[in-house]
């Protein structure tokens, strides 16, 4: 049996009435590779009413990886950063020490009707990045490796496979690929890193014949391959993986660290209004009433 556990996620509001299925962390697993986090949001529709704008908020010890399928965002940060994204690149914004970031609608969009739906992961840095200096990084969907195999096109977002290697600059050995399986069709997934998994974003798929649900994250044998099936339609497959992170890391908020004291200076940095600001924005998003460390 190849599939050794699935993990349904949960959904959770961003504020707004912006939802998300959070797939990682999860009770049943932590991690996959260096990801410790796991988002995919939409396909939603958004309105010109509708707020899907996330506000300033900080990051530390992580890298994040957003991806869209459909729609735009203006990526915004501390750095002096200003980049749309859109379906197909990636960006990746090493925290380090410490950053701020905000993703809001394009302003080209404020008055349209459109469709959103992507993904937003995070790696934990290598314990000997956690304190570096903050980077942000696009790549355009031009730049990735795109090739067919199979019965399916695979774009290779972050890491090395099927001979290929994404210009993604990572800090530890990571793979993220995406997927598009035709209906019917069955691609090969050769053992390709330590820890992997495989995520039906929108349709039933079958893993070494075994049935895997829509919105479901599969944990797979790694060190043997798969055979991936699209069952019930075209689907979008998501794989994650690479080496584990080098020893356990605290996930609170927005924070990731090896030291929990760290978490604790960086959430009485944000309260105080110590961490750097990104120009032009005023707005942000408030310390969590839980915030370690507080009575």
């Amino acid at each position: 049996m190849t599939v050794l556990a699935t993990l349904r996620g949960f959904e959770r509001d961003l504020g707004g009435g912006f939802r998300v299925r959070r797939m990682l962390p999860a009770l049943a697993r932590r991690s996959v590779g260096p990801f410790v986090f796991f988002d995919h949001f939409g396909p939603i529709t958004v309105e010109p009413s509708s707020d899907v704008d996330v506000r300033p908020h900080p990051h530390i010890g992580l890298a994040t990886v957003t991806y869209l399928f459909e729609g735009a965002m203006m990526h915004r940060d501390s750095l002096g950063s200003v980049q749309r994204i859109e379906p197909g690149a990636i960006n990746w914004m090493s925290a380090g020490r410490g950053i701020v970031h905000s993703e809001r609608r394009p302003a080209d969009l404020a008055t349209r009707r459109y469709s959103l739906h992507g993904l937003q992961l995070w790696t934990a840095l290598p314990h000997a990045h956690e304190e570096s200096l903050p980077n942000f990084a696009h790549t355009p969907a031009a730049a990735l490796p795109e090739f067919e195999d199979g019965g399916a096109t695979i774009r290779l977002l972050v890491g090395a496979a099927w001979g290929r290697k994404s210009p993604v600059v990572t800090l530890a050995a990571t793979l993220y690929a995406v997927l598009r399986l035709r209906r019917g069709g069955a691609v090969a997934i050769p053992p390709i890193a330590e820890e992997l998994a495989v995520y039906a974003a929108d349709q039933a798929i079958e893993i070494d014949g075994s049935p895997v649900d829509a919105h479901t994250l599969a944990i797979v044998e790694a060190a043997r391959p798969c055979a991936l099936r699209a069952a019930v339609g075209d689907a979008n497959v998501v794989l994650i993986g690479g080496d584990r992170p080098d020893g356990p890391r605290k996930l609170w908020w927005n924070f990731v660290s090896s030291r929990p004291e760290r978490i604790e200076a960086a959430a009485r940095d944000w309260q105080a209004g110590r961490m750097a600001r990104i120009a032009g924005e005023s707005e942000f998003i408030p310390l969590p009433a839980n915030a370690p460390g507080r009575n």
